[in-house]
C-alpha cells in the first residue's frame, strides 16, 4: 500500500463507493458510479471485475441481457368479480352497533374516501378496517343502504342487507 492513499467519492452523497448503499440516494449514485467510477460500479454493484463486464457488454456499447425473459410476459387478467354491496351491523357491546359495509371495492369506489363521506353524513366514526371493509359506528343500515344508492351512484339492487354479522 502507496501513502497518500487515492480515494475516490461519490459525486451525489460524497461518500466513498462502498459506503453509498448506506445512503439516502443510492438510486442515483449507482448512476452516477456507472458512469463516472465504472471500477468501483462492478466490484460493488455487479461483484465482477473490470474484465468480465467488459465481455458483458456488446460492440455498439449496449449491455447484454443477463437474466429474464420479457417482463410483460406473465400478465394476468383482472378477474370479474360479481359487484355487490353487503351492508350489515355487528354488536360492539351491550347495545351497541356497529354497522359494516363490504364490496365497494367490486364497484371501484374508493374506501377511503366513502368512508369520509360516511362519517360527515352520519356524524359518527368511520373507518376503513379490512381490505374491502368500512365499519360505521352506529346501527344506521337502512340510512347507508340509501346513501350508497343515491349518493355513491351505486345500483340500489347491488346493495344487499345481510343482518347481523356475526365476527
Amino acid at each position: 500500500m502507496t501513502y497518500p492513499l487515492k480515494v475516490d467519492y461519490c459525486g451525489i452523497c460524497s461518500l466513498p463507493p462502498e459506503y453509498c448503499e448506506n445512503g439516502p440516494l443510492f438510486e442515483k449514485c449507482k448512476e452516477w458510479m456507472e458512469d463516472n467510477l465504472p471500477d468501483h460500479y462492478a466490484r460493488l454493484i455487479l461483484n465482477k471485475t473490470q474484465e468480465e463486464l467488459e465481455a458483458m457488454t456488446l460492440g455498439n456499447g449496449k449491455k447484454k441481457q443477463t437474466r429474464g425473459g420479457k417482463a410483460m410476459k406473465n400478465l394476468t387478467k383482472k378477474q370479474d368479480v360479481q359487484k355487490q354491496v353487503a351492508v350489515g351491523r355487528s354488536m360492539r357491546a351491550r347495545k351497541k352497533y356497529v354497522t359494516l359495509i363490504r364490496g365497494l371495492k367490486t364497484c371501484d369506489m374508493n374506501l377511503k374516501k366513502c368512508s369520509k363521506a360516511f362519517g360527515q353524513k352520519f356524524a359518527c366514526g368511520s373507518s376503513v378496517t379490512g381490505d374491502d371493509e368500512i365499519t360505521v359506528q352506529g346501527d344506521v343500515i337502512d340510512d347507508i343502504m340509501d346513501f350508497i344508492a343515491e349518493e355513491l351512484g351505486i345500483d340500489a339492487d347491488l346493495v344487499v342487507d345481510v343482518g347481523d354479522i356475526k365476527d
